[in-house]
């Protein structure tokens, strides 16, 4: 029964929100990132944030530039998209997730916010004291 469920719930989440799980991804992961997607379609910057290390060695690439922070990345979110309406619609489509260790892999994928607005990701992500965190974001 467990199994039938894990089925229907990642149908949902591949139907719903894009193709965000991907084989040999942790369904938390996959949880997260469809949170992600809805705090973000609602105009809820803080609570995207949620999927990212809450820690000054986070690190975001994206427009040419690295910055580190959370509370940087944070600040960054919430200047280039100072309303609702200037954040679009988020579509996440994951390609794949590649293990680097027992406890980091790497996530490759697209997002899209309008017809005009998309590109790839690179994630990042680390399993640090139980809970999947993205510690690296390479967005363009």
């Amino acid at each position: 029964m467990r199994l039938i469920f894990t089925i229907v719930i990642l149908m949902h989440l591949n139907v719903a929100s894009g193709q965000i799980h991907v084989p040999g991804m942790p369904l938390e992961v996959s949880n997260t990132m469809a949170s992600q997607q809805e705090a973000w379609n609602r105009g809820d910057i803080p609570a995207f944030m949620d999927g990212y290390w809450n820690s000054d060695s986070l690190i975001f690439i994206g427009k040419g530039v690295t910055s580190t922070g959370y509370q940087t990345t944070l600040d960054n979110y919430l200047k280039s998209y100072p309303t609702r309406e200037s954040m679009g619609t988020l579509r996440f489509e994951n390609r794949s997730w590649l293990p680097l260790s027992e406890n980091t892999a790497l996530v490759i994928g697209r997002w899209q916010i309008s017809d005009d607005v998309k590109g790839m990701y690179s994630l990042i992500w680390r399993n640090i004291n139980g809970k999947w965190l993205i510690v690296a974001d390479h967005s363009s």
